[in-house]
């Protein structure tokens, strides 16, 4: 089997056939300039999931210091138990603020502004494509006609990505 024939031409000038439909005029350096945004978007992502596992870690040990304050309470520890309550359960994580305000504050202020900044590059450039830069490489590395090398979903799959079903995802197979 051979490579996709995704990269057309000698090796220092390859074409890339555009799968997704890359717009007219688009260059790849304008590609990878934002595929480089989208990758930096991809780790900001990945920084606001450990921020909500955060947020469920310290909102679950405010509830478990709760239960441990009754537990030395019924033990004959009623001193102790009273000051995990007032200095512990229900304390702020940072100033003024609990985790759900720190995850509110940073998708506010951080976050959503980031997001809309890619999506408008998106839109703005690539016909509001996403990760077009991770669709040319996956045509450029793929092997078509071998399995698990399909361009797009096979119509046994329970979903198909833009909408494709049935003939449609069965008819991208082989291209």
């Amino acid at each position: 089997m051979t490579r996709s024939n995704a990269i057309e031409g000698d090796v220092t000038t390859p074409k890339i056939v555009e799968v997704r439909g890359r717009p007219d005029g688009v260059s790849d350096e304008l590609v990878e300039a934002i595929g480089a945004m989208s990758e930096a978007f991809e780790c900001v992502e990945r920084a606001r999931g450990h921020l909500y596992s955060f947020h469920q870690l310290m909102g679950r040990s405010d509830l478990k210091f709760g239960e441990a304050a009754d537990q030395l309470e019924k033990c004959g520890a009623g001193d102790d138990a009273e000051l995990v309550r007032d200095e512990v359960v229900g304390r702020n994580a940072i100033d003024g603020r609990w985790s759900f305000q720190i995850v509110e504050e940073f998708d506010d202020l951080y976050y959503e502004v980031v997001r809309q900044r890619l999506r408008d590059l998106e839109e703005r450039h690539l016909a509001g494509l996403r990760h077009l830069f991770e669709s040319e490489m996956k045509e450029r590395r793929r092997t078509a006609g071998r399995p698990a090398h399909e361009a797009r979903p096979s119509r046994r799959s329970t979903s198909a990505p833009d909408g494709m079903t049935g003939s449609n995802a069965a008819a991208d197979q082989e291209s």
